[in-house]
């Protein structure tokens, strides 16, 4: 495993780099991760296009020239599918670079051969230029095809060593800033009745806790207001309950964000998700938030299903 990192732009200090629009060009080896860097990319708020025919890259960079916000950042996966145009890709590249206040960096991903032979043999895939001959030949002759490209990478990975997590970090090293923060939590509160979220990562049942449901002033309330709030969290068994969760919380998530997901969703679940769930939701998301220096969003599927909120509450 090495990193390796070019200059491939002329005049263009670091210092001013934000003031500039950016085009990142992903390409490499086939087999060697240019698909993760892409969504890992694509995760840090850059407008994505894989597979992108190189002589389709003028015209999108006249897009980019344009007011739109959308297109400040932009990444782009090239490969050897279009070689028929490959070959002005560094010139193209170049002129970019001279032509236009667009900031320009070239990722190259590789890996060595018996980890691409390996790769292959695994996912049982024809190497994009083969024709007839062995991977190992496809794999050289591809290797032999980007060498130009490769020299003038601004960014050189070996993935030879790294799992999907490890290049995604790697790519957020490079390309990633302070402002960027690509992992969110979802917090959900759901009613087991109106089934239960299939995208939840983490499912908690609160149903052995008193109900609000057979008060009848709060009946018609939701989580949302004070006084369903207070009735939820004045039992002790909410509060020992709450106080498990909050420790099993904040040691499982940084796990997740470890293992290379952009986000958790953690779902809440009572009877029908209108009293205990959405209470126990909101303190959860406020204590996260705290917590936390992550993206937060809180959910309460069902709460208005039978509920109402009380705004002057």
């Amino acid at each position: 495993m090495y990193y390796r990192s070019n200059s491939f732009l002329r005049g263009i200090s670091v210092n001013n780099e934000e003031n500039f629009k950016k085009l990142v060009v992903v390409t490499g080896m086939s087999g060697a991760g240019k698909s993760v860097a892409i969504q890992c990319l694509e995760d840090l708020g850059y407008f994505c296009v894989d597979n992108l025919p190189p002589i389709l890259l003028p015209k999108f960079v006249e897009l980019m020239q344009d007011n739109n916000q959308s297109l400040s950042r932009v990444a782009i996966g090239v490969d050897l599918r279009g070689k028929d145009f490959f070959d002005n890709l560094r010139e193209e590249l170049q002129n970019i670079t001279n032509l236009t206040d667009i900031l320009v960096q070239v990722l190259f991903i590789e890996a060595n051969d018996n980890v691409l032979v390996s790769r292959y043999k695994a996912t049982r895939r024809t190497h994009p230029i083969a024709s007839g001959g062995t991977p190992l030949e496809a794999i050289n002759e591809e290797r032999r095809l980007l060498a130009d490209l490769r020299g003038v990478a601004t960014h050189i990975v070996d993935s030879s060593d790294f799992k999907p997590k490890e290049l995604r970090s790697k790519v957020i090293e490079l390309f990633g800033s302070g402002k960027d923060n690509i992992f969110s939590i979802n917090v959900m509160s759901f009613g087991f009745k109106h089934g239960v979220p299939i995208d939840a990562d983490i499912v908690f049942d609160v149903r052995f806790l008193p109900n609000p449901y057979y008060i009848e002033a709060l009946r018609p309330l939701t989580g949302m207001d004070a006084r369903v709030y207070d009735y939820v969290m004045k039992w002790k068994e909410t509060e020992i309950f709450y106080t498990k969760l909050m420790d099993l919380l904040k040691f499982v998530i940084p796990g997740y964000m470890r293992e290379g997901k952009s986000q958790v969703v953690i779902a809440i679940g009572c009877t029908g998700g209108q009293h205990r769930s959405v209470a126990l939701a909101e303190r959860i998301s406020n204590e996260l938030i705290d917590f936390f220096d992550f993206e937060l969003n809180t959910r309460h599927r069902d709460a208005l299903i039978e509920g109402i909120i009380d705004e002057k509450a």
